[in-house]
């Protein structure tokens, strides 16, 4: 190890690097390629990831909680990190399904970073996410359920590009008779829309979502579409994957009250 040298950078993959914080209790916020962990004296308290809808998504779509109700939870505790807690407090959420909703999308999240478990962009030590603990969970435990539901998946249908790319019917493929949560999936397959987007629509758990799209492509109902040409890459100066802040989050709320 170079001196100087964080132990978790001296890791090829974000799952080595967590278990490297893990051992050292680190509170902060490690970024992969493909989203972002929260520790808090070593265990997970929190994931995002642009390739799965966030807590706020699945609690205001599934009529949980209602979308004023969550805007002013953040306004009143995003700044002191009690998002969660203000939920509960104010009566908006019960703790139960605060709790079940929270480790649902900790753990879709945490599947896009690891799933893509490349080496680790960046740590901040200390920081700490907007929502507060809702509850924590052992790093390989987070390890070892992102690992099962990639074994699960591939083994349905082995092409992981199904879970990021834009989404087509394959031409011409009869659907028949399907079971009624993989017709809704069907349905929104419509080119434009990923898998996080077909989740978001129907306010469910990403993975589930997941088991029924792959599920439609072994069956030769659904492909990935044809990629986009190459852009070019960003430069090394470019920005890695962040977590909003409380302000950023009041403007874009904002702006779509202004559509």
């Amino acid at each position: 190890m170079t001196a100087g040298t964080p132990a978790w950078a001296t890791h090829a993959t974000t799952s080595a690097a967590l278990g490297a914080l893990a051992a050292e209790g680190a509170t902060g916020a490690l970024s992969g390629e493909r989203g972002i962990v929260y520790l808090s004296e070593g265990r997970v308290v929190h994931a995002e990831s642009a390739f799965a809808p966030d807590l706020a998504t699945l609690l205001t779509r599934s009529g949980a909680v209602a979308p004023d109700g969550w805007w002013e939870a953040v306004d009143e505790g995003g700044r002191h990190h009690r998002v969660g807690r203000g939920l509960v407090d104010s009566g908006r959420v019960t703790a139960g399904a605060l709790e079940v909703c929270h480790l649902g999308a900790l753990f879709d999240a945490a599947y896009f970073v690891l799933a893509h478990d490349t080496r680790p962009r960046r740590f901040r030590p200390g920081a700490v996410h907007w929502l507060g603990t809702v509850r924590s969970v052992p790093v390989d435990v987070v390890v070892r359920e992102s690992r099962r539901r990639r074994a699960l998946l591939e083994r349905i249908w082995p092409d992981p590009g199904i879970d990021t790319a834009p989404l087509v019917r394959v031409a011409d493929a009869g659907s028949g008779d399907l079971p009624l949560r993989r017709g809704r999936t069907l349905a929104l397959v419509d080119g434009v829309r990923t898998a996080a987007d077909i989740a978001a629509a129907l306010a469910c758990r990403t993975y589930h979502t997941l088991v029924e799209l792959r599920r439609l492509a072994a069956d030769g109902l659904v492909t990935a579409a044809q990629p986009a040409p190459a852009r070019d890459r960003p430069g090394p100066g470019a920005a890695v994957w962040d977590d909003p802040d409380t302000a950023l989050l009041r403007r874009l709320r904002d702006a779509l009250e202004a559509l």
